[in-house]
């Protein structure tokens, strides 16, 4: 994930990122979860680049994690990384045995 520059510091203003493919394997049977991550957040100094975002978040393909340990994984590194002023962090996860799990990751 890369930072860069935001040119219009001067004013606050929110980011909405969507990412509908977010694929991550259940870590007690291997099979794969899939979920809509939505980032959104209010930045600082820096903007987070779209196409390393999108390849961080791939980047969970093939790691086995439950959906809370992901959606705060991946809260934790966009603060470590871009530095926003608040940023929230959703994961909608498709129905699996017929449980629908919706996390939602907030900072500060």
């Amino acid at each position: 994930m890369e930072a860069i520059e935001n040119r219009y510091r001067e004013h606050d203003y929110e980011v909405d990122i969507r990412f509908p493919e977010f694929t991550c394997l259940c870590p007690m049977t291997a099979q794969p979860d899939f979920a809509e991550i939505i980032i959104t957040y209010v930045p600082e100094e820096f903007l987070v680049e779209l196409k390393s975002l999108k390849i961080y978040l791939n980047s969970y393909r093939d790691r086995g994690i439950f959906h809370e340990e992901a959606v705060n994984g991946i809260l934790k590194d966009f603060v470590e990384k871009i530095h926003p002023k608040k940023v929230e962090v959703v994961g909608n996860f498709n129905v699996r045995g017929g449980i629908h799990t919706t996390v939602k990751a907030v900072y500060p």
